[in-house]
């Protein structure tokens, strides 16, 4: 089992502080020092990522993608090796330049930046985004912007990847990571997105996590 007290403990004493995304980069950091651990850096790309390239390959000559809260940066690696011009960020100054040399010749163009104020140029601008495990650590007040900004990411025709731990309405919400409700993850179909696939998986955690993995795409104006 993940150790995330530690990270439980900086949401909660950063939310208290007003400053509710302010933990991620204080997590890095004392993980960094060798003080604490990121639970959900596992350094190899995310397997239902992989798992759904396998079964959907896309097309990806002179196509763009965007990773959204990247992490360790395995995931923006992975899509740049399939052919993507990738871009990818974090909100964690320590995250990216972490990545940044762990990949020193990486083709993947890393920044800092954060999901509730993005950058302007990049709406509307790319083929592929992927979001794993973002909302699922955001308060559920943010989750409705952090929603509408990655759909905006998309060019007409782009497709979305959600990754996401899945529960029940009636199931408690629990501690982070909280998980999301179907109704939740079809926000992004609220906002205009097409829903392509819908799969709820498992994954091997103790207990068992069940996660969604969803394909939505910006329809061609």
């Amino acid at each position: 089992m993940r150790d995330r007290t530690r990270a439980r403990e900086l949401a909660d004493e950063f939310n208290r502080k007003g400053n509710p995304t302010g933990w991620f980069e204080a997590l890095y950091r004392e993980a960094e020092e060798g003080k604490s651990t990121v639970p959900w850096l596992d350094y190899h790309p995310t397997p239902h990522l992989v798992g759904f390239w396998m079964l959907h390959p896309q097309q990806t000559a002179g196509k763009s993608a965007l990773v959204v809260g990247s992490g360790g940066g395995d995931d923006a690696e992975q899509l740049a090796a399939w052919g993507f011009r990738t871009t990818a960020f974090d909100i964690s100054e320590t995250a990216i330049r972490s990545t940044r040399k762990r990949f020193p010749n990486s083709a993947v163009d890393y920044h800092i930046a954060n999901l509730l104020d993005p950058p302007t140029p990049w709406r509307g601008q790319f083929d592929f985004v992927f979001e794993a495990n973002t909302l699922q650590v955001l308060r559920a007040a943010l989750r409705r912007q952090a929603t509408k900004n990655i759909a905006a990411f998309l060019r007409p025709g782009g497709l979305l990847l959600v990754i996401a731990r899945s529960r029940e309405p009636s199931d408690p919400e629990g501690q982070m990571p909280w998980p999301l409700t179907r109704a939740e993850i079809s926000a992004f179909a609220v906002l205009g997105l097409e829903e392509l696939l819908f799969d709820i998986l498992p994954d091997v955690e103790e207990p068992e996590v069940r996660r969604f993995r969803v394909l939505f795409r910006l329809p061609q104006t």
